[in-house]
């Protein structure tokens, strides 16, 4: 895991891949709750039963915004920055979902640091994010999360 504990070292990182998560599994558990909690109940995410037939996947699949949702947890996997007062998301910009996640799917986080500034003392970080699918050749998303770090 890379610890990063000022905005210059974070700079020093720049255009540089800065590591992967391990694979996380996309379990029909995890992907219920996630209805429950959006309310969005479409049968291509719970029936378990339908997509057999009717679903080009022969599978139900994750929300895009379930696998979105994943980014703090599998960042956390990959960087350890200390020496913070306060960490915000900003903005998650150019996203693209690229392929379906099927339930049971592992997936992991790929993170590379595109831009880095400083803002009157808060540092803003742009991170290059692709969620990967295990065997698969195309990823779950790419894009860029935009977060704001308050180090000490």
């Amino acid at each position: 895991m890379l610890v990063i504990k000022s905005h210059d070292e974070f700079a020093s990182h720049l255009g540089k891949e800065l590591g992967f998560s391990d694979y996380h599994t996309i379990t029909q558990e995890q992907i219920n709750l996630f209805s429950d909690a959006t309310l969005d109940h479409q049968w291509i995410h719970t029936d378990t039963e339908r997509v057999k037939t009717e679903s080009p996947f022969k599978a139900t699949i994750a929300h895009g915004y379930l696998t979105l949702s994943l980014i703090p947890y599998l960042w956390k996997q990959i960087v350890d920055i200390q020496n913070l007062k306060m960490e915000i998301n900003y903005g998650i910009e150019k996203l693209r979902f690229a392929q379906a996640v099927t339930v049971n799917s592992e997936v992991r986080l790929v993170v590379t640091l595109v831009d880095i500034a400083n803002l009157r003392g808060v540092t803003k970080a742009t991170i290059g994010i692709t969620l990967e699918i295990k065997d698969q050749k195309k990823a779950a998303f790419t894009g860029e999360a935009v977060f704001l770090y308050h180090f000490i």
